[in-house]
């Protein structure tokens, strides 16, 4: 932390003993507070019919009381006890916000099971399906459930007043809350008749402007906050200080975004999913900006516009991005059924309110909210039509300021090779010890995969384990990880890669990539140096691996996805599986010189698992090839067939 952070959490520091020694402030009185920023007649209609029909499915399924989160099924949704997590059995402790050891699962279980049903996106979901159906049993389930929570999480009380993102997302779905359920006759009375709402939501606002994320720690987390506070600020502007509010939140929104994002529109954190969470934040606020007739920077639309572009020219063939850092399954606003693809979603929206490139990949899916933004965002300028930016002509595939570059082949061959920084911030929070790691599918298939994340809390080695060098498609030297990890979210140094060469357009029909690290200079000053060509008309991947340098033990590792079935035998591995009811292969020749091994669902230690989502793990093969000796070269070949 520089001399600024430390001052500004000295401050936070300060103001949280003050706050905790005396009762929270009462509200101030609201006279003549109206909802108007409504959905404009007719958007409801515009939902396609496939769309509402999952909504409504997934709104009755709650409505009965089941969901879940993180691989937890829950059956108590109608009528939740919102401190308690299901997975540990455990109730976070009745005590001040600031006293939580929200950390500690022991004392408050899997704080990340009680944080999800809170951020009352599954509450969105009911409210959808009321505003699609008109009816009132989704309108009064919503509501009886915002009275319990707000009756069980009063201003500074417990679990759910300890952290930024929260109280933003939650901000941001009470919101929705109230558009959604504009035309039943309890609206009014639930929000800006009652004083119950009208605190809750001053008390998170203030919330807010005072315990900003800052420094080292201004994330996609400070996104969040101020797309919240922006939202509430916008819609529900009833407040002396919702002006004030409202200016400091666009401006923290135009800064964070800008700070959160390459030039080339990727994430600056180099984690996927927050990718899409900070599209998502970014989308919805500048919705209710437009919605209030807030004016908004133009940076803003424009850093939207990149992240977009952006998205679509990294998605497989089958609208997969790269699985790459930390993936929490967080979103932005939930008004959607199960089974909706995020990836597609985030893209429609994209093309109803920028417009889309020819190069874009076809987006089938049709959504729910997809419509509902594009009712309440203003049009961007297309090209032609005044000052519309630079967008790119062609898809690109290699972004040299995320380090990230895209090879592709004949059959839907997506290979991500990974030469970018080690994550974002002094911390890196989010990042994983990945340098140098390729990712490779075949017509969406995971063949060489990205394990995934699987938990943040309360699982200290699993959580070493999805973040460590040994989890990733790279080379381990010396049993140590590249980048040095101080914590859960915090890494004490970062290996620095470098791009050397980047052709992914393939000259000669074959596609390059290299790109070194120096990761391992503190134990030596060996470099690890890796070499990619794809070969389009043999449907050939190449990965060569040096190492320059002393190092004593090398271990290479190869992740395959849950769909493939290996044979290894000595070197060679035959590999299959199964896309649209036909038989898929490929061999990996591995590298002759080291000594291979097949390592499945493996715990003592972990090894061998793959991550589809937050809280969820599965056993899949992985395999190690392990030797000593000098610096050398280690060369493996992935050959496709059918």
């Amino acid at each position: 932390m520089g001399p600024r952070e430390v001052g500004g959490r000295v401050g936070d520091a300060i103001r949280r003993r003050r706050w905790r020694s005396s009762a929270p402030p009462d509200c101030p009185s609201v006279t003549g507070a109206r909802f108007t920023a409504v959905l404009p007649a007719g958007t409801v209609a515009e939902v396609p019919p496939d769309a509402a029909k999952r909504l409504i499915a997934e709104a009755d399924r709650l409505m009965d009381g089941h969901g879940g989160y993180f691989g937890v099924p829950r059956s108590d949704l109608a009528d939740p006890d919102w401190w308690y997590d299901p997975k540990t059995g455990r109730r976070a402790p009745p005590v001040h916000a600031f006293d939580v050891p929200y950390r500690n699962e022991d004392e408050v279980g899997d704080v990340k099971q009680i944080w999800e049903p809170s951020r009352h996106q599954y509450l969105t979901v009911l409210a959808t399906a009321y505003a699609i159906t008109g009816d009132d049993r989704y309108a009064e389930r919503t509501a009886a459930l915002l009275r319990s929570w707000w009756a069980a999480s009063p201003p500074l009380h417990g679990v759910h007043w300890t952290s930024g993102i929260e109280l933003g997302i939650r901000l941001l779905s009470w919101v929705w809350l109230r558009r959604l359920l504009d035309g039943w006759p309890g609206a009014a009375a639930l929000f800006e008749d009652n004083p119950v709402a009208l605190r809750q939501i001053w008390h998170h606002q203030r919330w807010l402007a005072a315990f900003p994320s800052r420094g080292s720690s201004a994330n996609n987390h400070a996104v969040a906050e101020a797309a919240g506070q922006l939202a509430a600020a916008c819609a529900f502007g009833w407040f002396p200080a919702s002006a004030r509010w409202r200016a400091g939140a666009l401006a923290s929104l135009a800064r964070h975004l800008r700070g959160n994002t390459f030039a080339s529109g990727l994430n600056r954190e180099l984690a996927t999913e927050y990718h899409g969470l900070v599209l998502e934040l970014g989308l919805a606020a500048v919705a209710e900006a437009d919605a209030a007739g807030v004016p908004v920077p133009a940076p803003v639309r424009r850093t939207l516009l990149r992240m977009t572009d952006a998205l679509a020219a990294v998605v497989d063939d089958r609208m997969r991005p790269p699985r790459q850092g930390d993936a929490d399954d967080g979103h932005g606003l939930v008004v959607d059924g199960a089974g909706t693809d995020r990836w597609a979603s985030l893209l429609a929206t994209g093309a109803a309110v920028f417009g889309r490139l020819s190069w874009w990949p076809a987006v089938a899916a049709a959504d729910v909210r997809t419509p509902l933004l594009a009712a309440l965002i203003r049009p961007y300028p297309r090209a032609g039509a005044g000052p519309a930016p630079a967008r790119p002509a062609s898809r690109p595939a290699h972004f040299a300021d995320a380090g990230l570059t895209i090879l592709r082949g004949p059959g839907g061959i997506w290979c991500r090779c990974d030469g970018g920084p080690h994550g974002f911030l002094s911390i890196a929070a989010h990042a994983h010890a990945d340098a140098l790691s390729v990712e490779v599918r075949h017509d969406g298939v995971d063949v060489l995969a990205d394990p995934g994340t699987y938990c943040y809390h309360g699982q200290p080695e699993w959580r070493r384990y999805f973040r460590s060098t040994l989890a990733h498609n790279t080379l381990q030297l010396d049993g140590a990880d590249q980048s040095v990890s101080g914590g859960p979210f915090l890494w004490t140094r970062h290996a620095r890669s470098r791009v050397l060469a980047a052709d992914p357009g393939g000259t000669a029909g074959v596609a390059r990539w290299c790109a070194e690290h120096d990761g391992y200079r503190r134990s030596g000053g060996a470099v690890h140096r890796r070499r990619v060509e794809l070969t389009a008309a043999r449907r050939e991947l190449r990965v060569v691996d040096e190492v320059r340098g002393p190092h004593r033990a090398v271990r290479l590792a190869f992740h395959l996805g849950p769909e493939i079935a290996v044979h290894l035998t000595g070197n060679r591995a035959e590999l299959g599986w199964t896309r649209g009811g036909e038989d898929r292969a490929a061999v990996l020749d591995l590298p002759a010189s080291l000594r291979w091994r097949a390592h499945r669902g493996e715990t003592d230690p972990p090894l061998g698992w793959y991550s589809a989502g937050f809280g969820r793990r599965e056993p899949t093969t992985t395999l190690v090839g392990s030797g000593t000796g000098p610096a050398g070269e280690f060369t493996t070949v992935l050959r496709f067939h059918g």
